[in-house]
């Protein structure tokens, strides 16, 4: 997944990801923990909180895509793999907390050869 394919205007674009996850921006945002406004106005697309989301979505389905060879099963495996360590949540239970640096940190220890 190239980051600059799924900007507009400096921004990135749920339209964009959505089209790539074929799947509906409301998806995209319900997946994320965002309100269907963060979407869907201006004012509330361009907000650190729901460009933050977006970026952090990309990110990790950039580092898991390989091992599945599409974004649809790193998306699938994303919303609904348990992680071992994390009392059985999904990386998109974590991401929704906030915890995405926890969901890389793992990811990284996987990479490393950590059991995990």
């Amino acid at each position: 997944m190239n980051i600059a394919a799924f900007s507009e205007n400096a921004l990135f674009s749920p339209r964009l990801l959505a089209a790539e996850l074929r799947t509906s921006q409301e998806e995209v945002a319900r997946t994320l923990g965002l309100g269907r406004d963060a979407i869907a106005r201006k004012d509330r697309l361009a907000s650190a909180k729901t460009q933050t989301r977006l970026r952090e979505l990309v990110e990790i389905l950039n580092r898991i895509e390989p091992r599945f060879g599409s974004s649809l099963l790193a998306y699938a495996w994303f919303r609904s793999e348990p992680l071992a360590g994390f009392g059985g949540q999904s990386a998109m239970a974590l991401v929704r907390d906030g915890q995405a640096g926890a969901v890389m940190d793992y990811l990284d220890a996987v990479d490393d050869g950590v059991f995990a």
